[in-house]
């Protein structure tokens, strides 16, 4: 069997799930199980529905609901029809009902706690897989709807749930496999699991194609596909770089890597159940059937470039605590390290000397609690719009003279680095630099490192010929204009 996940942008309108409902139908006999995001920008709504309900404002929440059940069965009806819309309307107004309960709670109590987000949350995938599912259906398509709750298991962490993978594998194999072992096609909504008892959670935002892979991982798939609306993982971002290009191949640890410093094509978090069972992962383009995208693997073919790709990671802060008041130095990264473990803070970079320690982390997630704690033993500031890039290829360390290339090129473009990170990673080199600065770092780094004339050229015959990259023309014999085989 294969996963198939589509984010929100390929399930955002009717008409981007009728072309769901083709490629899906092109893995009929490959056994597949759909996972599906919230339709595009809905859980945005849903979190500004919960601002304006726990600060009071029930009207403006309730006016908010009521654009969603417009748009839900809005799109229910194109897909469906009339009278089988009709039909599903009161599943979809069941679900809606509760939304507006829980609205009218929220503003009476005015407060949203992390395990009342993962429930408020939790309605945009419930919504679009129900939708999804019985477009499924009207298409020819055996499709059986799945409740993501009953299958995946997590601990109680609310809006960052940890998956508990063997209680998964449990509910997984009891819930899909059967529909499987009939053929049919389970569909379920991604980001979305519940507790051993029961209780809503979430894998916190984007979390729909961990979704996929953990489930992936539970059934133990012959591939995990991720269908988005770009083609695959790219050397940079396009929107910064009009001359980025698709990675054809790339390995488990530099995609992971690229995911995690910012290439927004994948959750950071994606590729770990995949790595566990060496199932291989595809990034492709769910508006190009034609496209070849990104295959991930263990193991890739080395890079012709320096560099697999470059990524930005903005909304970034660095803090630097430097030891005051006589603090022995020993002491003192231990009580900074103690007191980052007590507030569950995750870092990006670290740099540290004798008496000061400098780190990186994403601002929205810097508890000001953390930074009062620290004023108590050491002098800390905090400099915001910060942006981490990262620049990802396999033995970096064993290609001399490849940092200095790096800093003369930013030099050059005359971006100041205020943090270096080499060394603690085999495949990356990270440094930081102000939040203004990475477009023109992101554009003179890839000039650089993916010169234009290693672009694909094209055949007389019309076929294409990579002369950079990783030297392959196509991802692996087998691929279809509409498929990929298990690799």
């Amino acid at each position: 069997m294969i996963v198939m996940k589509f984010g929100g942008t390929s399930v955002e309108s009717a008409e981007a799930i009728e072309r769901v409902a083709k490629i899906v139908a092109t893995r009929r006999d490959q056994l597949p199980l759909v996972v599906v995001s919230a339709m595009a920008k809905v859980t945005d709504e849903l979190v500004l529905i919960g601002q304006q309900a726990s600060s009071g404002d029930s009207e403006t929440a309730l006016a908010s609901v009521q654009g969603l059940r417009q748009r839900h069965l809005a799109t229910a009806s194109e897909l469906l029809g009339q009278k089988r819309a009709a039909s599903l309307r009161p599943k979809l107004d069941l679900c809606l009902r509760e939304l507006e309960k829980f609205a009218n709670g929220l503003s009476a109590v005015r407060e949203l706690t992390p395990r009342g987000s993962d429930y408020l949350l939790s309605f945009g995938e419930l919504l679009s897989s129900v939708i999804v599912a019985d477009a499924f259906a009207v298409r020819g398509l055996n499709a059986a709807w799945v409740d993501s709750r009953a299958c995946v298991v997590t601990d109680a962490a609310h809006t960052r749930a940890v998956p508990q993978m063997n209680e998964t594998r449990d509910k997984c194999k009891k819930k899909i496999l059967p529909l499987l072992l009939k053929k049919r096609i389970p569909v379920m909504g991604g980001f979305i699991a519940a507790t051993a008892d029961g209780v809503p959670t979430t894998l916190g935002r984007g979390g729909s194609d961990y979704s996929a892979a953990i489930v992936g991982r539970a059934l133990d798939a012959a591939r995990i596909e991720i269908w988005t609306d770009v083609e695959g993982m790219m050397t940079t971002d396009p929107r910064l770089c009009p001359g980025a290009r698709t990675i054809k191949r790339i390995g488990f640890n530099e995609a992971a890597e690229l995911a995690y410093f910012g290439a927004k094509v994948l959750h950071p978090a994606t590729l770990l159940p995949a790595i566990h069972k060496n199932i291989p992962v595809y990034v492709l383009n769910s508006r190009n059937l034609k496209s070849t995208g990104t295959e991930i693997t263990a193991q890739a073919p080395p890079s012709r470039d320096t560099f697999r790709a470059i990524t930005a990671k903005t909304g970034i802060s660095i803090v630097n605590v430097v030891a005051s008041r006589g603090v022995m130095v020993h002491g003192f990264l231990r009580s900074v390290f103690e007191a980052l473990d007590r507030h569950s803070t995750s870092v990006d970079i670290v740099a540290i000397s004798e008496v000061s320690m400098s780190f990186t982390m994403e601002t929205k997630r810097l508890p000001k609690a953390l930074l009062e704690e620290l004023e108590q033993i050491a002098d800390v500031t905090c400099d915001d719009k910060q942006a981490i890039i990262c620049l990802v290829g396999e033995d970096i360390h064993g290609k001399p003279g490849i940092a200095a290339s790096v800093f003369n090129r930013i030099a050059e473009a005359g971006v100041n680095v205020r943090m270096i990170s080499q060394g603690a990673s085999e495949i990356n080199i990270s440094f930081v630099i102000q939040e203004n600065d990475v477009p023109s770092a992101v554009r003179c780094l890839h000039d650089r490192f993916f010169p234009a004339h290693s672009h694909p050229t094209r055949r007389k015959n019309g076929t294409t010929k990579a002369t950079g990259v990783n030297g392959r023309g196509t991802l692996a014999k087998g691929l279809t204009a509409a498929g990929v085989t298990a690799g």
